[in-house]
Order: C-alpha cells, then structure tokens, then sequence
C-alpha cells in the first residue's frame, strides 16, 4: 500500500495537528511553572519559615551600652565615638538606662572606689584665669571659656573641643580641657551617668590609673565628679587633678566636659574651677 506523505495532507489537517501539539506543550509547561510557584520543597507541611532571631550584642566588661568598636568609647566609648555615631546608635546612648546594672559594675572596678557624699569641688592651687573669650562645642550644644597661652586648641578627636598645654617634663599624659557629647549610656540620675564618664576617662590616663574622689555635687542641669588620678611614672608615685561634668541638653544626649592636670603643671589646677563653673548652654 502506498504511504501518504505529510506534503500531500490537506492543511487543515496539517494545522489541527500543530494545534495539538501547541495545546499538550502548554499544559506541560503550565504543570511545572504551578509546582515551582507552590513552593513545595520536597518536604510535606513544610510551613512558612519563621523570623530570624537577631544576635545578641556582646557585653563589655565594664557594663556600659556602647557603641560598635568602629565608634567606641573606645566605651571605653571613644567619644568618639560619639560624634561619629548614626542615629540608632544615638538613641541607645541618649535613652536612660532601665536599671543601674552599668553602675554597679563601674562600682566593681577596683580602680574606682564607692562615690563620695556630696562634697563641694574646693579652689584649686594657681592663679585664676580671667579671659572672656568662648569656645562653642556644636555637636555637645554647650559653650566653655577658651583659654589663653600656655593652652592652645588642639585636635579634638575623639572629643568634639579640646585645649591643652604644652607636654611636660615627667607628666605622663598631657593636660587637657575636652567637651563632647557623653560617650557613655545615660543613666537615671546624672550623678550615676558622671560615674560612668569618670570611669570613662581612665582612657586617657597612663594605664594602672586609680580615682580618688575629692568632690562630688549638683551643678545645673546635670553633676560633677573631681577626683585626684593616682598613677606611677617610672616607678615614682604621680597623679593629676582631674574633674568631670554631665549637663543636660535640650532634644540631645548630655554633654561632658572632662578635664585633667598632672601635677607637674599644678600651677593651672585652677584652671579647673574655671573650666567647671564656665560652662553653660550654647
């Protein structure tokens, strides 16, 4: 029997059979793009997955809220770390603490002794410094008394201002008038917050540093810590005379004005005085 070729099929034929083709390679591909878009994993009642916990943040020793290390206090909160912190970072630093945990490790720290009873800051040795001319610390929102030769305005980092005199023969760290926002949590009561910022500036004291508070007392809008910074140089017992302020601001973190004076440079302790009782709000 002769075979009938394709060619010689009429072309209603031809595009009846096309059109079967076209109708199975679509339900085909129907089938599979419907098992992919159901998400079916080979694994029955496979649920939805669920949210992921984040990590938690690791602790520092010291108890303290701080920053990542890119941005920390040195928390030990380089203050830095603080200028340079993005606003979720802010908010943490900004927002009160919920308990006192971070105090009572500040309290643990055997180079920090219990606070003292409230104590005025008395008038340092030296002569008292009578410029008019301000310093403004714009990140901080606050204003301080911008001091004559021998101090001179100096890089600020970590700190938003920073004065100091010139280096010392024998003074293991050199004399400093320093502002910026706290680098440290807030705490409920600014007393506990200026413990913090005390404990802080061990940073930048000669390593082994102890305090030994010498005031302690209410200052508007926030406190004040002055305390002696007992140390050694080359084997030789030294110390500074040092005192630290928390001031609150408006809509903002408090600011902190840190100062210290090794005893080498005893003739400006008084600077001291000035620099506290200078402060106010920009």
């Amino acid at each position: 029997m002769k075979r009938s070729r394709i060619g010689d099929l009429p072309m209603r034929v031809i595009y009846r059979i096309l059109a079967a083709v076209i109708v199975v390679v679509l339900a085909v591909v129907a089938a599979v793009v419907g098992f992919v878009m159901s998400g079916s994993s080979g694994q029955p009642d496979e649920g939805p997955p669920g949210p992921v916990a984040a990590p938690s943040a690791a602790t520092p020793s010291s108890g303290v809220s701080s920053p990542p290390p890119s941005a920390s206090a040195s928390s030990s909160a380089s203050p830095s770390t603080s200028s340079s912190a993005s606003p979720s970072q802010t908010a943490v630093l900004a927002t009160p603490a919920p308990d006192r945990s971070a105090v009572v490790a500040a309290l643990a720290d055997p180079r920090v002794p219990d606070l003292p009873r409230d104590k005025r800051l008395a008038l340092l040795p030296g002569k008292p410094y009578k410029g008019k001319t301000r310093l403004r610390d714009n990140k901080a929102g606050v204003s301080l008394a911008r001091f004559g030769k021998p101090w001179k305005l100096y890089g600020a980092s970590p700190f938003s201002t920073k004065q100091v005199l010139p280096a010392a023969k024998g003074a293991a760290h050199r004399a400093m008038i320093v502002s910026c926002p706290v680098p440290i949590q807030v705490q409920q009561d600014p007393k506990d917050t200026a413990l913090l910022a005390a404990r802080w500036t061990l940073n930048h004291h000669p390593k082994g540093s102890k305090i030994a508070w010498t005031a302690s007392q209410p200052i508007k809008g926030g406190w004040l810590l002055a305390y002696r910074v007992k140390y050694e140089v080359k084997g030789k017992p030294h110390f500074s005379q040092a005192a630290v302020t928390v001031t609150e601001v408006p809509d903002a973190k408090p600011a902190m004005l840190f100062v210290t004076i090794p005893d080498v440079q005893r003739s400006h302790w008084r600077d001291i005085n000035t620099a506290v009782s200078s402060l106010r709000l920009k």
